[in-house]
């Protein structure tokens, strides 16, 4: 007589707390929610008097972490705090560490991999006998229904792969050094728009100079027409046009003002400070312009030093193994596995089971996807290499066109300097005519007009050249190194 057999559904024994799981993936937004502004704005620092304009929560302006007494910051200085804090120097080192991570990851499949898994199924299958076998009486046709817990480690290793995995870590590593050559460059570029803001508002403060030191001049020559008027040696439209030439002052220098105002906010961005922090510069001996390199020198120097050169030739070498890898990629992979674990019926299996062995991976048709592949890396590294021809051509124009630029900024700046010059001797002459009345006002004015264009010919000028010589060691890729 056939004991019956206890049959069990297994229901029972699922987690509820799967199927919650499940929904929950399910009830998951589409799209991510964007974080708020207020992350990204800059910081208040403590330390200035409260602004009218600026809102109750942000009413204290950001000021430098520096002592009152300290000195207005020199171009070093400008420079050091634009590298520290600008966002796009930290953009480029967050790059640097993804390569790194890119570098890591190439690395991994020299590692052998190792796998825990866990499971449970509830089945029933047919059995199929070989044509000419019958079953024995009594035996059902089916095994199942029955539980299957299992629990296994598996460890699993590429033995061999005809070095598709060295040359994919050489292309990780040629990007890696690409992510650090563009982090350079980005550094640099950051240099020279410190260098650029940090002139400008020099030029712009003495600007402000030139303006109040040609307000002074109108207020003395109206004072004198007045002088001449009272002593009747000169007419009353003598005063009228001096006193012009003093609104016209009046107004030069409001526009200065405002423009140190704007150039200082220029400089702050440049520097990764929030716009609206109070910062005091000044020249230092370094900031002087000194002798360019000769042509040839500077167009060897460039082809060397210069970051995107570098990285141009470092994309070529990831290219050359990525195409490597995609040869490689039409081997066979020989893979060595092994494996060991529990397995039964009951919730807590108790028989063991292990397996190990080793086999060989050569897919023979893959519908053309690795012919492709190969045929797209090597079209990719062919755009590498005439970009990098065509980088170099660009990179000795960019330094051409920038020696040439100062060359001319010096020359101009020297002649700026015998124009302020004879305007000085021309101002003075006239001056003295009109108090002996061989003059007009007119000539007076006039004279003093082209003194203030001479003056502000030479800022200008100064400015040009200095901005120029940063542009020609930015050409040559030099920017972040002191002058010989």
């Amino acid at each position: 007589m056939d004991t019956p057999r206890k049959v069990t559904t297994g229901w029972h024994v699922v987690p509820a707390p799967l199927a919650l799981v499940v929904l929950a993936g399910c009830m998951a937004p589409a799209v991510p929610r964007a974080p708020d502004i207020e992350t990204y704005l800059p910081k208040p620092a403590h330390g200035a008097p409260p602004s009218d304009t600026q809102p109750p929560d942000r009413a204290e302006a950001p000021t430098l972490a520096r002592d009152e007494e300290a000195p207005p910051l020199t171009l070093e200085a400008c420079v050091r705090i634009a590298l520290d804090t600008n966002p796009l120097g930290r953009a480029a080192r967050e790059g640097v560490a993804a390569a790194r991570a890119a570098v890591g990851e190439a690395r991994a499949p020299y590692y052998p991999e190792v796998g825990a898994g866990a499971g449970y199924q509830r089945f029933e299958r047919h059995i199929f006998l070989p044509k000419g076998l019958t079953a024995q009486r009594n035996v059902p046709p089916t095994v199942g229904p029955t539980n299957d817990w299992f629990a296994n480690l598996r460890v699993r290793y590429t033995l061999i792969d005809f070095g598709e995995r060295r040359a994919q870590l050489r292309t990780a590593l040629a990007r890696q050094e690409v992510a650090k050559e563009e982090a350079e460059a980005i550094r640099q570029d950051i240099a020279l728009n410190v260098h650029q803001a940090y002139y400008g508002l020099v030029a712009a403060r003495e600007s402000l100079g030139v303006a109040r030191k040609n307000l002074e001049r109108a207020e003395t020559h109206l004072a004198l027409a007045r002088k001449r008027k009272a002593a009747g040696a000169v007419p009353k439209a003598d005063v009228v046009r001096a006193r012009v030439e003093v609104a016209n002052s009046c107004l030069g220098l409001v526009r200065a003002e405002a423009l140190v105002g704007v150039l200082r906010g220029s400089l702050n961005t440049a520097m990764g400070l929030p716009v609206e922090m109070p910062v005091e510069v000044a020249l230092s001996p370094s900031d002087a312009v000194s002798k360019p390199l000769n042509r040839a020198a500077a167009l060897d120097t460039a082809v060397r030093a210069r970051p995107e050169l570098r990285a141009a030739l470092q994309r070529v070498a990831a290219g050359r193994s990525s195409v490597d890898a995609d040869r490689r990629a039409f081997g066979p992979r020989v893979v060595g596995e092994a494996s060991w674990g529990r397995r039964d019926e009951d919730f807590w299996p108790e028989d063991p089971e292990w397996s190990v062995g080793a086999a060989i991976e050569w897919p023979l048709f893959t519908g053309g996807s690795r012919t492709h592949r190969l045929a797209r890396t090597k079209a990719e590294l062919g755009r590498e290499e005439a970009e990098a021809r065509w980088l170099v051509l660009k990179v000795r124009d960019e330094v051409w066109s920038a020696h040439w630029k100062l060359e001319e900024a010096r020359e101009a700046l020297d002649a700026a300097e015998a124009l302020v010059t004879d305007a000085q001797e021309s101002m003075r002459a006239v001056r003295e005519r009109y108090e002996a009345g061989a003059d007009t006002i007119n000539d007076l004015l006039d004279a003093q007009t082209a003194l203030a264009s001479a003056e502000a010919v030479r800022v200008k000028t100064e400015l040009d050249c200095r901005v120029a010589h940063s542009a020609f060691r930015r050409a040559v890729g030099t920017l972040l190194e002191s002058d010989p």
